[in-house]
């Protein structure tokens, strides 16, 4: 094969590649769309929140009312944690161990985040999870929160 042919068959392969992946934690290659999530879970169930560092933003960037706080989660087999929102609030979450089921208003099918996965959630965005597997799922969660 010429030499410029072989470079564009690899440029070609290289640009598919990197175009059609989908971020794991995602929601799934056609499936975004509006979801109401009627009938979400209100209350949590089998979940521990701990908090394990917080910053006041206040004091650090001038964002009087503002925590960056991190959160460890531990849902048990069959735990939720409930309907909520993420507007004004965005927040990072990475699944440690286990895996997790997230229901969200952007995504028309469940997400399975599993160990290794990171979550955005920001721009208004409401969900929820439930732990669907056999063992606990272990989450660390990154948020700017309003409060001390």
């Amino acid at each position: 094969m010429p030499i410029k042919s072989l470079a564009g068959a690899l440029a070609l392969a290289a640009a598919t590649t990197l175009a059609t992946p989908a971020l794991a934690g995602e929601c799934p290659a056609g499936k975004a769309g509006s979801h109401s999530l009627a009938n979400a879970p209100t209350m949590p169930k089998g979940v521990t929140d701990t908090v394990i560092g917080a910053i006041d933003l206040g004091a650090e960037i001038g964002v009087p009312g503002r925590q960056l706080r991190t959160r460890r989660l531990v849902v048990q087999p069959g735990g939720v944690v409930p309907m909520h929102s993420h507007a004004d609030r965005p927040a990072l979450i990475v699944t440690v161990s286990g895996q997790i089921t997230e229901h969200r208003s952007t995504c028309t099918a469940p997400i399975v985040h599993h160990a290794g996965d990171i979550s955005r959630e920001a721009e208004g965005l409401s969900h929820w999870w439930v732990n669907e597997g056999s063992e606990p799922a272990v989450l660390l969660s990154s948020d700017v929160f309003h409060g001390q």
